[in-house]
């Protein structure tokens, strides 16, 4: 995610072998990329689609968010994802969403959500199960991904990027080393500098109200959907304690929420301990999502 860059760029870069690795049904795929899907104020919003090229559907859906700290990234990140993803049978996405610090929160999660609504808005398009999509993100977008999961349109993070009939409700979340609660002490001075600051427009004892609106944490209830948090135990950026209070926070609430630690491991990983996460990742995915 954020100012310590390079663990997390080591685990992008094998991210894609990785995924290939576990990618062992795969079906023949299309693509559309730069798909408009709504309007962050005076910002088009595009995303890139991958599906499976033949079969009648209805598919369930995993929307990928990329990580960069809020501040940095594109989707295009997201490539191998949505194509490994669309390979096993999804309609994966990855959409982009405004950055900081032009843009402050809630921009990135109304952006996020304008995505969702366009999905189940473009449902027969698409062939999509409208009630079967997940959302899984990498840092500042597993951030994105958690509230997704927790949110509805009583918590006022919808924006007005289209499509406003429809939900932008979630039914599982696969979160990697995302943080759930800004308002938490111990955030490294560099994350607060680089990332926090741009992303909500001051400190934490200068916008109490804005870290804790942009907390996950924040919103959980009994309804939430079913949380998977990967989180490596040596993350100086994001404490695996983002995930250990989320996951004790969703299952005191009465959800079902699952922390596996990586041992040894701090913004990312790589080799057999990626391949392993990702493989538990699509078992987690289909169980709750191509459910009948």
């Amino acid at each position: 995610m954020m100012r310590r860059a390079i663990p997390l760029a080591c685990f992008l870069m094998g991210l894609t072998p990785a995924l290939l690795r576990a990618d062992d049904k795969k079906l023949d795929i299309r693509t559309e990329r730069d798909v408009i899907f709504g309007k962050g104020g005076e910002t088009e919003l595009k995303l890139d689609l991958a599906m499976p090229k033949e079969g009648d559907g209805p598919f369930p859906v995993v929307v990928c968010i990329h990580g960069g700290g809020w501040i940095r990234n594109d989707r295009q990140q997201m490539h191998a994802t949505i194509d490994v993803l669309a390979g096993r049978g999804y309609v994966a996405v990855s959409p982009s969403y405004r950055l900081a610090p032009d843009a402050k929160f809630p921009a990135q999660i109304e952006d996020v959500k304008a995505c969702v609504r366009w999905l189940r808005a473009n449902a027969k398009t698409y062939k999509i199960n409208p009630d079967r999509i997940g959302a899984l993100g990498f840092s500042a977008g597993a951030h994105l991904a958690c509230l997704l999961g927790v949110t509805d349109k009583d918590d006022g993070l919808e924006g007005a990027g289209g499509n406003p009939d429809q939900s932008s409700r979630v039914q599982c979340v696969v979160s990697f080393f995302g943080p759930t609660d800004l308002t938490s002490e111990g955030w490294p001075k560099k994350v607060v500098e680089d990332n926090l600051v741009p992303l909500l427009g001051g400190t934490i004892k200068e916008k109490p109200e804005q870290y804790k609106k942009a907390s996950p944490i924040t919103y959980v209830k009994k309804d939430a959907p079913p949380f998977l948090f990967f989180h490596g135990d040596k993350d100086k950026t994001v404490s695996p304690e983002q995930s250990n209070m989320m996951c004790e926070a969703l299952k005191k609430a009465g959800g079902s929420a699952t922390v596996i630690i990586m041992e040894g491991e701090e913004h990312g990983w790589v080799g057999e301990k990626l391949k392993d996460s990702i493989d538990k990742m699509i078992v987690y995915l289909d169980v709750h999502l191509k459910k009948k």
